[in-house]
């Protein structure tokens, strides 16, 4: 079954999580000191916000599957469409490993599908705690960010 997946960059982490754990009525799933993700089952849904550094608003839209099966479906139809694909095995981003397939709508907004194999203890492969926040603010490859740039100035 798969899962919508909304990722926002947040100018202060705290008010947004408290923002929105009001309004899902529930507390983050997961909570780290630069990221927080709610893994809602009504509306089913992973919202996930960051604090790293990115223009505050949209970072990237995704679809989470639940199986490899469901990931290649996913990744056939963006080539049956003939969409350029970047994909990205085994990825370390947003404190979890993941397989992904990036694409770029006509606007340039990032899309991401993915199917996540378990969870990490930093934010990205690249990254730890301590380093700073500008150094990582999101994960989406470059492949797929200088578009993604001109949006939210969040990929370098």
């Amino acid at each position: 079954m798969k899962r919508f997946h909304v990722h926002l960059s947040v100018d202060n982490l705290a008010h947004n999580i408290r923002f929105y754990s009001a309004m899902f009525g529930v507390a983050p799933t997961v909570e780290k000191a630069d990221y927080a993700k709610w893994m809602l089952d009504d509306p089913r849904i992973n919202f996930a916000i960051s604090a790293r550094g990115g223009a505050p608003g949209l970072n990237h839209l995704g679809m989470q599957v639940d199986s490899e099966a469901e990931l290649a479906e996913l990744r056939s139809k963006a080539d049956a469409a003939d969409i350029a694909v970047v994909e990205q095995s085994g990825a370390a981003c947003c404190y979890a490993r993941s397989d992904k397939h990036w694409i770029q709508d006509p606007q340039g907004l990032a899309w991401e599908t993915f199917h996540t194999l378990g969870g990490i203890p930093v934010f990205g492969a690249d990254t730890d705690a301590a380093q700073p926040a500008e150094a990582s603010g999101c994960c989406v490859p470059a492949a797929i960010a200088p578009a993604a740039e001109k949006r939210t100035k969040c990929c370098g």
